[in-house]
């Protein structure tokens, strides 16, 4: 089950924390179709965060079609994203790489930063998103001066 974490310094609000991390851990595999979520209750118990935020997070999760409230049961993972999972091969390489980052002297800051910027250029905003970034750079291959006919061209 997931247990969240609350980060009252963090500048986002705290249902949206809730919102975050149950679909963090959809996107990992974490997570599934027909698992329970934690009762508002189990939540309030753990984060003491006010019952009505953590209502407010399983409504959006709801209406964003993530989650389904059955009465008198719960509230219980309806859909899915992402295709990764907490195991995979690529989250192994992340953890070796952060790993040898932190050996390296860098700190939690200096790591967001650095993945931060790969997934900008990566994943930029205007469109390139969920395809490797690729709708984001043809534009400016197909409009860069061919340099190997030199200055004539």
């Amino acid at each position: 089950m997931i247990e969240y974490r609350i980060d009252r310094r963090s500048g986002v609000a705290t249902y949206l924390q809730i919102v975050q991390q149950t679909k963090q851990a959809l996107r990992l595999g974490l997570l599934e179709p027909g698992d329970q979520l934690p009762t508002a209750r189990e939540v309030v118990e753990a984060t003491a965060v006010n019952p009505n935020t953590v209502l407010k997070a399983y409504r959006e999760l709801e209406r964003e079609g993530l989650a389904e409230g059955r009465r008198g049961l719960g509230t219980f993972v309806r859909g899915t994203l992402g295709r990764g999972t907490a195991d995979s091969a690529l989250r192994a390489e992340l953890a070796a790489w952060t790993e040898r980052a932190r050996g390296e002297g860098l700190d939690r800051d200096d790591v967001t930063a650095l993945v931060t910027a790969v997934l900008d250029k990566t994943f930029p905003a205007d469109g390139g998103a969920g395809n490797g970034g690729a709708r984001g750079s043809t534009r400016t291959e197909q409009n860069a001066p061919d340099k190997t006919q030199g200055d004539n061209a």
